[in-house]
């Protein structure tokens, strides 16, 4: 495996950084590619997203995680639902037109604020994703369970994947399998018992950070290759 940084290009004006991970053997055009966005707190060096870029890319999996713009400029608040956009198909377009590692099988995979964009845009027609893989989706706001933001699920046909744990406060889990059940596309779930919405387990539990990103990217695989 090979990584390298990257800039790629979301308008006339504006780039972002990425590191895009080449494994072993690619095949240009044939085996898929995953990207993986970050969430509203983080960035693309997050723990877990670099865990799993990595991971995906020992696996056989062309990779790249990348910045939202306003972490790329040192900002804390998200930008506006356009320019996230714009990144997000600035990532795609990255990869799917890659001169020497292109390929148009993309799985599209985000922490929090990145997948429910992702999530967001599939469901507008406007990212051509095979699958979504969702780390912790931002389903409603703390302590508002009653009120899910879910509409744009629902007209989602692609196979799904999400994981949550079971003190995420941005992902009740009971609402959570509620909103699944309705779904008329094929999903998966996986619980982390203990995790909050960055899987972080409470103090008390003796299992690590890593064994934890272990188990999120092993289910990920699995599920990618089933």
């Amino acid at each position: 495996m090979t990584k390298a940084p990257v800039l790629i290009k979301i308008n006339e004006q504006e780039n972002v950084s990425g590191i895009l991970s080449v494994p072993d053997g690619y095949r240009r055009g044939e085996d898929r590619a995953v990207i993986i966005s970050h969430g509203a707190g983080n960035d693309m060096d997050n723990p877990l997203i670099v865990h799993l870029a990595d991971g995906l890319a020992a696996a056989g999996y062309l990779t790249l995680r990348f910045n939202f713009l306003y972490r790329e400029k040192g900002r804390k608040s998200p930008d506006s639902q356009a320019v996230l956009i714009q990144a997000w198909q600035g990532a795609y377009r990255y990869i799917s037109e890659h001169q020497d590692h292109g390929t148009g099988r993309i799985i599209a995979a985000g922490k929090s604020m990145g997948g429910r964009i992702a999530a967001q845009m599939t469901a507008d027609g406007i990212l051509p994703a095979e699958r979504l893989v969702f780390f912790g989706y931002p389903l409603h706001g703390p302590g508002k369970q009653d009120q899910p933001r879910d509409t744009h699920l629902s007209a989602i046909t692609i196979p799904m994947l999400f994981f949550a744990g079971t003190r995420d406060a941005l992902c009740d889990l009971g609402t959570l399998q509620k909103v699944l059940r309705r779904l008329e596309g094929s999903w998966d779930l996986e619980v982390i018992e203990g995790g909050d919405h960055s899987f972080d387990l409470p103090k008390s539990d003796a299992v690590s950070p890593e064994k934890v990103y272990d188990r999120i990217l092993n289910k990920t695989i699995e599920w990618l290759r089933a």
